[in-house]
């Protein structure tokens, strides 16, 4: 952590696309700015940062790890299927693992609310 001697500008990244600062700010001792990394990675949609963001949810941040899941859902790569499944067995926070199944439905291209209204013992 702590690779820049002050906050990172986020919003000049995003403005400029620059994937590779935004996702060196993934690791900024500040967790407000690893959140918003990890939001404007998943606006951007580049999966150069699935793997980044796939790291990012084990962040002890629960709103990085959050975000995370978020821009990993609307990146849509198959590659964080397993880590997001790894998370419903792990994960208490109620948020959270809502957030997770709507990322899984979208990845795996499903209906969210059909896959996880049903009362299946696996949802």
């Amino acid at each position: 952590m702590g690779l820049f001697s002050k906050k990172p500008n986020i919003e000049s990244m995003i403005k400029d696309k620059d994937i590779e600062g935004l996702i060196l700010a993934l690791d900024h001792k500040n967790g407000t700015v690893r959140f918003y990394a990890g939001q404007c990675l998943g606006h951007l949609g580049d999966s150069k940062a699935v793997e980044p963001l796939i790291n990012a949810l084990s962040d002890k941040d629960l709103g990085v790890r959050s975000g995370a899941v978020t821009a990993l859902r609307n990146i849509k790569d198959p590659r964080a299927i397993k880590p997001l499944q790894q998370i419903l067995n792990e994960e208490n926070e109620d948020s959270l693992i809502f957030s997770v199944k709507e990322a899984l439905a979208k990845i795996e291209g499903k209906d969210f609310y059909i896959t996880f209204s049903k009362k299946n013992p696996d949802s």
